[in-house]
């Protein structure tokens, strides 16, 4: 993936774990709070993926 599919993803994996993050703080729900977490992590991680891609180029 390129660096601009990597930070859109991230984008995606951050708002989705934050939505689920926050879900299961509503309702009480720690699997889904810890899953949302979890993913939103996930999305931090191809946001750096991304970022590395753009300061080297896409082949790394």
């Amino acid at each position: 993936m390129g660096e601009f599919t990597d930070k859109v993803a991230a984008a995606a994996n951050k708002a989705a774990g934050g939505v689920k993050e926050a879900i299961g703080d509503a309702t009480d729900n720690s699997r889904l709070e810890a899953e949302g977490q979890a993913q939103q992590d996930k999305g931090t991680a191809q946001n750096v993926k991304g970022s590395v891609k753009g300061a080297l180029g896409d082949d790394i």
